[in-house]
């Protein structure tokens, strides 16, 4: 691995040796951006599945019709889109500190969008089908 030297005129992060990381601010904008919404999506899921629900939990009848309004269903599954969204960034971000090459922050960066697809896909189904058992 190869260190990662800050310019301190620019503030620019660049390789030993001169090469330039392109890594754009990108990254951590949606990282603010999904943390604020996590945070907003977190308060609603919680009021709604625990504050305001008689005995503190929905059990799996309440689950099924909690789920079957199409607007609920839909806020839930932005919920999992966002808070996937946040924490593979979260975890891009860890990993980069390490230092990889460009090529190896590349992989990383494909690999971790399939993990994120499929585990949406995978939430995506498994809410389909208790819905569908209901």
């Amino acid at each position: 691995m190869r260190e990662r030297a800050v310019d301190p005129e620019t503030g620019r992060s660049a390789w030993k040796g001169g090469r330039e990381a392109e890594r754009p601010a990108w990254g951590w904008i949606l990282q603010a951006v999904t943390g604020v919404l996590v945070l907003i999506l977190i308060t609603v899921h919680m009021v709604a599945n625990h504050f305001i629900v008689s005995r503190g939990l929905r059990d799996y009848r309440d689950v099924i019709a909690y789920l079957s309004n199409p607007i609920v269903m839909v806020w839930e599954l932005v919920f999992l889109i966002v808070v996937t969204w946040h924490g593979l960034l979260g975890l891009r971000a860890v990993l980069f500190d390490f230092g990889f090459s460009p090529r190896t922050e590349r992989r990383i960066t494909r690999l971790l969008s399939v993990v994120g697809v499929a585990a949406v896909a995978y939430g995506m189904w498994l809410t389909a089908v208790i819905v569908s058992r209901g």
